[in-house]
């Protein structure tokens, strides 16, 4: 039995789909299972997979539960030890399954480990995160955060966003991308928690593998290409909106009522400075495609301020 399956999830992402695939036949010595779960793409993609990768299982989840509930989907189809869940817009390196299953077997108490990624032009991702809702994740996204970095004596050991990236370390959480899981704490642990359609979910599951007494690691022993927004560029408004919903489900499971309330408010006073900011934009943009751009932008700040928690994809999902 191989030690690492891997898991696609995929929606109307054909092109970058295809890519993925393909590469995951050299990323060991003996092509790994591969299952894909679709949620329902409208593109053709799984029926192309079909045809020129039969070696795929293609399992189709019609109704679109986000990217959480295909993951469980795709991981309950075998019992693989290790498990390595993947974008449809990344691209493995050579030999990367056998280097991630090198990596947990090496580090027996590693619930999960994500690898390097880099955009398509070789620029490095930032892939390691502080926990959501802190101090330290708006410090990190500050100016003085990034001057911290630099400091010689602390930077690289205190900072998660801004470093190089060159050595593996355990971290809060990395980004869902590219994860290489351990199936044992994974189902101890239930899975990733359904109630996030998109975002946030891999925070959640990080956060609850900590809790329960293990690991996670960020560790560049391979390198991962990841286009990002392949699938959801075309939702950009939505996509927006269902960040600030999976951030109030975080804050909500894992913080205090107090502080899940403060977190919350937050937001809302960061969306209403977003749409004063962009109103001042507006008043000053001559071109047509900026001011259109800034209108859309305004909505969607007006309605994270209105209704923070209700589902901006409802109309677009099946049902």
């Amino acid at each position: 039995m191989s030690r690492m399956g891997v898991v696609v999830v995929s929606f109307n992402a054909r092109e970058d789909l295809l890519a993925c695939l393909r590469s995951i036949r050299q990323a060991a010595a003996s092509p790994p299972p591969t299952v894909l779960v679709d949620n329902g793409s409208t593109d053709g993609g799984p029926d192309l997979v079909r045809l020129q990768l039969p070696e795929v299982e293609v399992v189709i989840d019609p109704a679109n539960r986000g990217y959480g509930a295909a993951a469980n989907l795709g991981a309950r189809r075998h019992d693989w030890p290790y498990l390595l869940l993947l974008n449809s817009d990344t691209v493995l390196a050579a030999g990367a399954v056998d280097a991630l299953s090198d990596y947990l077997d090496a580090h027996p108490r590693v619930a999960i480990v994500g690898p390097r990624l880099l955009a398509p032009d070789g620029a490095l991702e930032q892939s390691c995160h502080p926990p959501l809702g802190t101090i330290r994740s708006v410090l990190e996204k500050s100016a003085l955060g990034r001057a911290i970095a630099r400091l010689p004596a602390i930077g690289a050991s205190w900072a998660l966003l801004n470093w190089a990236h060159d050595r593996a370390r355990p971290v809060p959480w990395v980004t869902g991308a590219a994860l290489a899981i351990r199936r044992s704490p994974f189902e101890a642990v239930g899975g990733f928690d359904e109630g996030y359609f998109m975002y946030a979910e891999e925070a959640d599951l990080c956060w609850r593998f900590r809790e329960a007494g293990w690991e996670v690691h960020f560790a560049p022993v391979t390198d991962v290409v990841h286009r990002g927004a392949a699938s959801t560029a075309p939702l950009r408004g939505a996509m927006a909106l269902q960040k600030v919903r999976s951030a109030i489900r975080f804050y909500r499971r894992h913080y205090g009522p107090l502080r899940a309330a403060l977190l919350v408010l937050g937001i809302r006073a960061a969306m209403l400075l977003r749409w004063c900011r962009d109103a001042l934009r507006l008043r000053v943009a001559g071109d047509p495609l900026t001011r259109s751009r800034l209108a859309e932008d305004m909505a969607v700040w007006q309605k994270a301020v209105r209704r923070p928690e209700a589902d901006p994809l409802a109309a677009v999902r099946p049902g």
